[in-house]
């Protein structure tokens, strides 16, 4: 793992400024220091953004050509310029942004509104070299991931939530989300609500054509003969496995 350390001076301490870079699986892991211990304000992230163009410009580089770079910004709040500013550093040094993982709301709809994938997470903790802890069975929900973009192929949007598009899901893209799912236009992607196993989750379009559909461990597809006209409809968990009905007037049913 590469490291450089770059210091920031103040009137009463001065605090360490590190961005690590780690190869991992194929892909190489861009992890950004907490949030916490540092001061907010656009002089921390014009030194971070600084470091890590020297790091990238500077020595021997460990990776190919084209990796994908896994963006942990924890609990950084990040806007869509300052991701493009990431993105461009990366481009100059022929790697390539795909993920941005992060437990910031904001910082993940800026992330899925400029086209890349995301994974939100209630709580991220850096232990044994910077790998991530998972969150935990019986944790509440976080509040709804509000996302007003069309989500494009290749694209991948993690939440342990309830996850709301206000666009399209497209084929080749995907949500996977603990609460439920819904989509506010058309769903042609793979959608899996209920990740930690709550089967009364709901997976709701204005236009349901999905590659496949998931309830916590159940599995449906989308009928090979699509109807002549669409309306809003809303998939459920049965006893019987997943079942798709009209949305007006639906009632969400009892599993107990």
């Amino acid at each position: 793992m590469e490291t450089i350390t770059q210091t920031q001076t103040s009137a009463e301490s001065v605090t360490p400024l590190q961005v690590h870079l780690k190869a991992e699986s194929g892909n190489l892991l861009l992890i950004l220091p907490p949030q916490t211990e540092l001061k907010e304000g656009p002089a921390v992230w014009s030194d971070l953004w600084l470091q890590l163009k020297q790091r990238l410009s500077a020595g021997e580089k460990f990776w190919e050509p084209n990796t994908l770079v896994h963006l942990i910004a924890e609990n950084w709040l990040l806007d869509g310029r300052q991701l493009q500013e990431i993105a461009e550093a990366l481009a100059e040094s022929k790697l390539v942004l795909k993920l941005v993982q992060t437990n910031r709301r904001q910082t993940a709809v800026a992330a899925a509104a400029a086209g890349y994938s995301v994974e939100q997470e209630s709580a991220i903790a850096y232990i044994n070299q910077y790998q991530l802890t998972s969150t935990k069975p019986g944790q509440p929900f976080l509040e709804p991931l509000y996302l007003e973009t069309t989500l494009r192929s290749g694209v991948e949007i993690r939440h342990p939530g309830t996850v709301i598009v206000l666009g399209d899901v497209n084929p080749g893209s995907s949500i996977i989300a603990d609460g439920d799912i819904i989509v506010w236009g058309r769903l042609r992607g793979f959608v899996h609500a209920g990740a930690r196993g709550k089967r009364e989750c709901l997976i709701m379009a204005l236009q349901m054509e999905p590659t496949q559909l998931r309830i916590a461990d159940f599995v449906a597809r989308a009928p090979e003969n699509p109807p002549a006209q669409f309306s809003p409809e809303v998939a459920y968990v049965t006893d019987e496995g997943i079942r798709i009905a009209k949305g007006l007037g639906f009632q969400r049913p009892d599993l107990s």
